[in-house]
């Protein structure tokens, strides 16, 4: 998966580490290139940088300074691994210095190795108490990784160096919204605008919450802050959803309607999708797991596990609230474990995904199951079972079925256009390219409702089908049916999961569900002639 272009948040170019005297001579030319790709990472072109620095490693290869910049180059270009590696040499040499263990920990952080990064994050903070940068980047890297209560003091330690530090405070805002404490996060926000009326990621967080109408005032200053010539295109994306969010809230559709086509026409400009190939896809995984799969060893093992798949905006969150209600369960949220072991065993054969599943047998798939099971232990040390609602899960049914033949799976659908729609309406941060187009959305979704009614006639015991409407008409009713059908005995709690207190990470969804149930979500009723051709185009 890609992330949304959005602005980079990672804190390296405002704190690069000062140039030390050198104990290798280096001719002019060599210093002066150094200095130059210094400058080109001020200004953000680390391909320029990286040429400048190539030629001084040629001549230096042991130069810290230069070490520490190319690693800089490689972070800013999204090579983490290559950065890493050019950071610790820089580590080993100079030690102590803060800024260097900084970077070191962003790339690590980024090239996934989480626990090492923490040791180098924190190591910087250690090293540099009163660098804003150190303290934001630490919180950054434990919000990531979902440690929310730690996150927010780090970054609370960062506001207190600089009550002005805008990223820090959106992270912090961004926290209290997975917290649940919508109102605090509202504030945040709002003191950021307040600072920086044409932040743009603050206005799309704000937007974003979808319980915070936004007044005629913010539509003007958003209005204002894009006809600035100079906008980053991230930014005006960001900006023009925030927009589409305004205007709807002032009740003016067809201003709104066109914002929102405006916005989503430049996000699609600037990410890959290839319709073709994704169908392609469904077709290979249909075509893989028509076959009889072999009989597991162990059908009871995964019977810990509740995946929910579903397209995005289809009431999984919602769903995920009301099971992690529940004192057996807990909600993990969209974790990427199932996904990353079919990718990892694809890796080890040479062979992608589907195409290796007729060659599996009981013994592979029994012990992919278990990698999953390990990798997701921390999920079953307060409860017994947990849900995955991994935005990936519903291609990969028939491979966790295999794998955990125990486990209980819920489809979560929505009405065709009310789904496009609602996904049509998000500025996803990573990956969902399909949603940019409404033709494409369209396309996708058919995609889905075809492998999903594969699913469901292959394995009609394991899954039910969970439609998001029913759920808002016939809300006990439904929920009693959910919870009999994951084996759970009936809480109460269950019927009121707005009272939970837990972690919501997908922010697109954390406020709502912060609400009562109701059956008044739908949004496509002011817009129907405007979507025309995607109603023609799902009904085709």
């Amino acid at each position: 998966m890609q992330y949304a272009r959005l602005p980079k948040d990672t804190e390296l170019l405002d704190s690069l580490p000062p140039m030390s005297p050198n104990p290798i001579p280096l001719s002019p030319d060599t210093r002066q290139r150094l200095a130059d790709a210094g400058k080109a990472l001020n200004q953000r072109n680390p391909d320029l940088a990286e040429r400048l620095l190539r030629r001084v490693l040629a001549e230096a290869p042991t130069l810290v300074d230069a070490q520490v910049l190319y690693g800089i180059a490689c972070l800013m270009r999204g090579d983490s691994g290559k950065a890493a590696e050019f950071l610790r040499m820089a580590v080993q040499r100079r030690p102590h210095d803060a800024t260097i263990q900084m970077s070191l920990g962003s790339a690590l952080h980024d090239s996934g190795a989480e626990k090492e990064a923490l040791i180098h994050l924190r190591r910087a903070c250690e090293l540099a108490p009163g660098q804003v940068s150190a303290w934001y980047n630490l919180g950054k890297a434990l919000k990531q990784q979902q440690r929310l209560d730690d996150a927010s003091s780090a970054l609370l330690r960062a506001l207190s160096l600089d009550e002005h530090h805008v990223l820090a405070r959106i992270s912090l805002a961004d926290i209290r919204t997975m917290q649940g404490e919508i109102a605090q996060a509202v504030a945040e926000y709002r003191k950021v605008l307040r600072q920086q009326p044409h932040q743009a990621e603050a206005w799309h967080a704000l937007a974003n919450l979808k319980t915070e109408l936004l007044s005629p005032q913010d539509m003007q200053q958003i209005s204002e802050a894009m006809r600035d010539p100079a906008i980053h295109p991230d930014t005006r994306i960001a900006l023009g959803f925030s927009l589409f969010r305004a205007l709807e809230d002032q009740h003016d559709y067809a201003g709104a309607f066109e914002a929102l086509r405006d916005a989503n026409a430049n996000q699609r400009r600037l990410v890959t999708w290839d319709p073709d190939v994704e169908r392609a896809r469904v077709e290979a995984i249909m075509d893989a797991f028509h076959p009889s799969l072999p009989a597991p060893l162990d059908p009871t093992q995964g019977q810990e596990v509740i995946l929910i798949v579903s397209l995005p905006r289809s009431g999984s969150t919602l769903v995920e609230h009301i099971l992690a209600s529940h004192t057996q369960v807990e909600g993990a949220n969209e974790i990427p474990d199932l996904p990353q072991v079919i990718e990892d065993e694809s890796r080890r054969r040479g062979q992608a995904f589907p195409h290796w599943v007729t060659s599996a047998t009981a013994q592979d798939w029994s012990r992919l199951g278990k990698d999953y099971l390990a990798r997701t232990a921390r999920w079953r040390e307060k409860h017994p079972r947990f849900t995955d609602k991994g935005l990936l899960n519903w291609q990969l049914v028939g491979a966790a079925l295999a794998m955990l033949p125990g486990a209980k799976i819920i489809n979560c659908h929505r009405d065709p256009v009310e789904t496009c729609f609602a996904c049509y309406r998000q500025l996803f941060r990573r990956g969902m390219h399909f949603s940019y187009d409404l033709d494409e959305m369209a396309d996708h979704y058919r995609d889905y409702q075809r492998l999903s009614n594969y699913w469901q006639a292959r394995y009609p015991d394991q899954i039910l089908d969970f439609p998001y409407e029913a759920l808002l008409q016939e809300p006990e009713l439904q929920i009693r049916h959910l919870l009999a059908f994951c084996q759970l005995p009936f809480e109460p709690a269950c019927l009121a999961p707005h009272l939970t207190k837990r972690e919501v990470l997908s922010t697109a969804s954390a406020a709502q569900v912060r609400q009562p149930i109701r059956n008044d979500t739908a949004h496509s009723a002011p817009y129907l002639d405007l979507l025309q051709s995607l109603r023609n185009r799902l009904a085709r």
